[in-house]
């Protein structure tokens, strides 16, 4: 007999969740504990990180770290392994957002968002690996966006960062599916965040147009990119590889 409940759970897993301690990465946290899971949040604010984990719970840590620091990335792996235990879910969820038109960005802006979303993620990306391979299994998720999917304005930075997670993606899962490791992203539609508030916020034009387009008239809510996150790294989605799942309302669909 089929057990539903067993396929969607992640009892005995351990995520590690960049930028888990607000936003998506916050409810992507709540969800995975939710469904068994032990998480370990990861950020620059202490303050943060330490609030989160106490709302969050005995299955939740946390490891004060800035994702740009590439150097200390193997260390960070290291020591999470030995003191917690063996991470069994990489999460690539912390960004940063800057709206500019073109001639207004810098090269430290541009730079600067590719280093967080790309540089970062790909600096922890391969230091769990060899300890996934080791145990022949292991996922790792990548929060994309819609700017993966459509040209947007003023995002030019986001959108290429972004972006680039689809070609790590594919890459990543042609390469180390076949030790186990699954690797997938989500493309959240626009959720209900601080950072969607910061985008949007006193842009009524650039507001109405994304509810125009998208065909169920809201916002998402964080949770809805939470419980995506816990089905691709669930049992139920084992033969789910190198895809971009959007979660949208959608959005990239509708006219």
């Amino acid at each position: 007999m089929l057990d539903y409940k067993k396929e969607f759970s992640l009892e005995g897993e351990r995520a590690l969740i960049t930028g888990g301690a607000t936003g998506l990465g916050f409810a992507m946290a709540e969800c995975f504990i939710a469904a068994g899971a032990e998480i370990i949040i990861v950020g620059r604010n202490e303050k943060n990180l330490k609030a989160a984990c106490e709302k969050l719970g005995e299955k939740a840590n946390y490891r004060q770290y800035d994702v740009t620091n590439t150097k200390k990335a193997n260390a960070l792996i290291e020591e999470i392994t030995e003191n917690i235990g063996e991470i069994t879910i990489l999460v690539n969820n912390a960004g940063v957002h800057v709206k500019k038109p073109i001639e207004d960005m810098t090269d430290e802006d541009f730079k600067g968002t590719l280093d967080v979303h790309v540089v970062g993620a790909f600096a922890l990306t391969r230091a769990v690996v060899p300890f996934m391979k080791k145990s022949k299994k292991g996922n790792i998720l990548f929060t994309a966006s819609m700017t993966s999917i459509l040209g947007q304005p003023y995002v030019v930075s986001y959108a290429a960062a972004k972006s680039a997670y689809l070609g790590m993606v594919r890459s990543l899962a042609t390469e180390i599916s076949p030790e186990g490791i699954r690797v997938n992203a989500i493309a959240p539609g626009w959720i209900e965040t601080p950072m969607l508030h910061k985008a949007l916020d006193g842009d009524e034009v650039r507001k109405n147009k994304i509810l125009g387009r998208t065909p169920m008239d809201k916002f998402g809510d964080p949770k809805d990119i939470g419980w995506a996150a816990v089905y691709l790294c669930s049992t139920a989605a084992k033969f789910v590889n190198g895809v971009l799942l959007p979660v949208d309302g959608g959005a990239s669909i509708g006219f």
